[in-house]
C-alpha cells in the first residue's frame, strides 16, 4: 500500500491538474455516491490534500470527495477528449475539467461527505507525519496508550500516527536499532523514533527522484532485503510476517543491529 510520501505526491499531482477549475464531468462509481455525481458538475475544485494515506478533494460547494488507494489504487490523467484508461470496470472515479480528466482506478475507498464532516472518514487518524497537524508529542502519547503492544504493530496503526507503512516502519526501526517485536514501553526513546520516521517520509514527499534512506544500489537498509547482508554489519537481514489476525504485514530487521530482549 502506498505510504504517506507517495500519497502526498499523488495529491500534489491531482491538485495541479484540478485545483482552481470547474468540474465538467464527475462520476463516482460506487453505490453510496453515484447518484450525487451529477450534482457536483460545475463546482470548482478548491484543493486536493492528503491526510495520512487518505486523499481529500475539496469542492467550493462544500463537498469533499474522499478516496484511498489501498493496495492497488492509482490515478491516471488524460486530455479532456482523450481515451480513458481501462479496463472500464476498474474505474472508480472520473473528475474532468476543460483540460484534463483524472481517472481513479481500483481505488479502495470512495466517499462523498460534507467538507465540514470530514471527520466521519478521517477523524480516527492520529497526527499526520507530513501534515500541518504533525505533533510528535501526541504521536508518542498515542503509542504509549498500549505500552505492551509491539512497536512494529503500533507504528502501522494509523490511529497513533498517520502515513507510515511497512517501508518506513522497517527503515525507522533500523535507524534507531529497535527490534520490531520490542514492546512500546521498552523503546528507549520513542520521540527519537517518530522524529526519524517523519524525517524519512519528508525527504521523499517532493516531486524529484526518490531519496534513498541508505547509501548503495538498494537505497534502503533493510526493507525488501531479506537474506542480504546488512549494510552496517553484514549480518543477513531477517524477514517475517506478523501482526493482528487478517492484518499481518511483512517486517524486515537486522538481528545484530536490532536485537530482541
Amino acid at each position: 500500500m502506498p505510504e504517506g510520501d507517495a500519497v502526498f505526491r499523488s495529491c500534489a499531482t491531482l491538485h495541479d491538474a484540478l485545483a482552481g477549475r470547474a468540474l465538467t464531468h464527475v462520476e463516482l462509481r460506487v453505490p453510496s455516491a453515484a447518484a450525487a455525481s451529477q450534482g457536483l458538475v460545475g463546482q470548482r475544485v478548491v484543493e486536493v490534500v492528503p491526510r495520512g494515506k487518505h486523499q481529500l478533494t475539496r469542492l467550493d460547494g462544500g463537498w469533499t470527495i474522499h478516496t484511498h488507494l489501498r493496495m492497488e489504487g492509482t490515478w491516471k490523467f488524460v486530455d479532456a477528449q482523450g481515451r480513458l484508461p481501462g479496463p472500464d470496470h476498474e474505474i472508480r472515479v472520473l473528475l474532468g475539467n476543460d483540460e484534463t480528466v483524472a481517472v481513479g482506478l481500483r481505488l479502495g475507498m470512495v466517499d462523498l461527505v460534507r467538507t465540514d464532516h470530514e471527520d466521519e472518514v478521517v477523524g480516527h487518524l492520529g497526527p499526520d507525519l507530513l501534515g500541518p497537524d504533525w505533533d510528535e508529542e501526541l504521536a508518542v502519547a498515542n503509542l504509549l496508550r498500549e505500552p505492551s503492544r509491539t512497536i512494529g504493530e503500533a507504528l502501522l496503526d494509523q490511529r497513533n500516527l498517520a502515513g507510515i507503512g511497512t517501508i518506513y516502519r522497517a527503515e525507522s526501526l533500523f535507524h534507531q536499532r529497535i527490534n520490531p517485536r520490542t514492546p512500546v514501553a521498552g523503546v528507549p526513546d520513542l520521540l527519537a523514533l517518530v522524529r526519524t520516521a517523519q524525517r524519512l517520509l519528508a525527504a521523499n514527499k517532493g516531486p524529484g527522484p526518490w531519496v534513498p534512506t541508505a547509501s548503495g544500489r538498494d537505497g534502503r537498509w533493510v526493507y525488501g532485503r531479506a537474506g542480504k547482508p546488512c549494510p552496517r554489519c553484514r549480518t543477513r537481514i531477517q524477514c517475517e510476517e506478523y501482526g493482528p489476525t487478517t492484518q499481518e504485514r511483512l517486517v524486515w530487521w537486522c538481528p545484530r543491529c536490532q536485537p530482541f530482549g
